[in-house]
């Protein structure tokens, strides 16, 4: 059971789901900070708790949507395809540094309204991560279930720090986007293995 835990292998998942959440994770807290930065303080402690609280529930859902939808052929392919543009989008805004996360507009006038903006960029923010993780853990399930809780701590703590790191070391974006191009070609070549050869 130990052997079997650290095979090759699993250690390989283990470091893709860490890339993937090293580089994935801190979007969303990022988002939630800058929407909670538009309102007094007494209603920003409100804001990122039920901002966390929205985006760890989104998370959890969509990892076992995600996991169960991967098993099917074909839709593996679409994953696949879909972390492609990830990687694409991830190249333009993390590695060449085009990213407009300052313009994100924010309704401050209602408590609610911020809340739903929060879940919005959640449920885009967490599909991503969540394909790359459940992608790369393939039906390795506790590495998966890892995978899952590692993103919700990064996200519910770490956030502004791995930013800090990405941007001050480009080695960390560019082994995230390796990792998840890496998952994509696998979700591809096993759907088109199985459909055409």
């Amino acid at each position: 059971m130990f052997a079997e835990l650290f095979s090759p292998e699993q250690i390989t998942i283990l470091t893709q789901i860490i890339l993937i959440d090293l580089v994935l994770a801190g979007d969303n807290a990022i988002i939630i900070g800058m929407v909670a930065s538009k309102f007094p303080t007494e209603q920003r402690k409100k804001i990122i708790f039920w901002g966390i609280g929205g985006a760890v529930i989104l998370r959890i859902i969509l990892t076992l949507l995600t996991a169960y939808l991967l098993q099917i052929t074909g839709l593996r392919l679409i994953g696949g395809l879909l972390l492609l543009y990830i990687v694409y989008k991830l190249y333009t805004d993390v590695i060449r540094g085009s990213t407009n996360e300052e313009n994100v507009k924010v309704d401050n006038s209602n408590f609610l309204k911020a809340i739903w903006t929060i879940l919005l960029a959640d449920f885009t923010m967490s599909l991503d991560n969540v394909l790359g993780v459940a992608g790369a853990a393939g039906d390795h399930y506790a590495l998966l279930v890892f995978g899952l809780i590692l993103s919700i701590i990064l996200m519910a703590t770490a956030a502004t720090l791995i930013s800090n790191w990405i941007k001050k070391y480009k080695w960390i974006a560019w082994a995230g986007l390796i990792a998840i191009l890496v998952v994509a070609i696998e979700l591809i070549y096993t759907d088109i293995k199985i459909l055409f050869l």
